[in-house]
């Protein structure tokens, strides 16, 4: 029986890509898992219900597909996981999971009685199908289509209209549960809206390619100390930032409670507004 100090080793990234048709996002999944497999196209899987999309881009490598069809349950997916599991898939490709959300809403709409009690039956059922993803031992990246617009944009003196991407058709929050969130727009520049990671948070759009998937790989096997753990907390400037980082190193949460906890008192003193008077002085420091 050894103590040993908590540090990450071979984390599973779980991320998501959402955009509207024609953004790329079956694409930029490949390029990710590509890079994920430092180029072994062959230990990744790609789940499609796009009507045989992936194998559009057969030119990139010998990548694997399980085609589904209608209907796409939640349990239509769990089982083709579990299948690109037992196969030994290092990455598997969700493309796209919308579809689960589009075939619950349509067997919510078909059940008698009341539309509020309802949801019983089917948030077990969505429920159950995150959870199989972010259990599962490879990486996953899950596609995510996004309700269609367009907006008027000006090109050569003129305005014509450009299609764009908002809401993703999944739960609304689905986005919660991955560590990472590109949203790509229809030009195929990628920015992220949520990272975990701190790799692409707070950094300019960008075309996703085979070294994205590197990077997150890199992350993904380096490994963090508890050390490094305390400085972030110590960096940390908002309660909720330091919420985030307690979400992304869940093995650290017992260990270091007592300085989370420290740190959260700390940043909601700063914030409340009893603690200074009305000319801004710091009241708490008067004796």
């Amino acid at each position: 029986m050894q103590l040993r100090q908590s540090e990450r080793k071979q984390a599973k990234i779980k991320m998501a890509l959402q955009g509207s048709s024609g953004s790329g996002k079956s694409l930029s999944s490949l390029l990710l898992a590509k890079g994920l497999t430092n180029d072994n196209l062959a230990k990744v899987a790609v789940i499609d219900t796009e009507n045989g999309s992936a194998d559009l881009y057969a030119h990139l490598g010998d990548y694997n597909v399980l085609a589904l069809q209608p209907p796409y349950t939640p349990e239509k997916f769990i089982e083709a996981i579990e299948v690109c599991e037992k196969a030994g898939m290092e990455v598997i490709i969700l493309d796209s999971i919308s579809q689960v959300w589009d075939e619950l809403l349509d067997f919510h709409s078909k059940l008698p009685g009341n539309s509020f009690a309802n949801w019983s039956k089917v948030t077990p059922r969505q429920k159950a199908f995150i959870n199989k993803i972010l259990q599962c031992d490879a990486h996953v990246i899950a596609t995510m289509r996004t309700k269609q617009d367009y907006v008027l944009q000006q090109k050569d003196g003129k305005f014509v209209p450009e299609k764009v991407g908002l809401k993703a058709v999944q739960r609304d929050d689905v986005s919660y549960e991955f560590t990472i969130v590109f949203d790509i727009d229809i030009k195929h520049f990628a920015v992220a809206s949520k990272d975990r990671t701190n790799l692409f948070s707070g950094k300019p759009e960008f075309m996703i390619n085979s070294a994205t998937g590197k990077r997150i790989l890199d992350w993904c096997t380096s490994p963090i100390k508890e050390l490094d753990v305390k400085q972030k907390i110590e960096d940390c400037l908002s309660v909720s930032q330091l919420m985030e980082l307690y979400k992304e190193h869940p093995s650290f949460q017992l260990p270091l409670k007592a300085l989370y906890q420290a740190k959260k008192d700390q940043l909601e003193q700063l914030v409340n507004p009893q603690n200074f008077s009305q000319n801004g002085n710091n009241t708490s420091s008067r004796v």
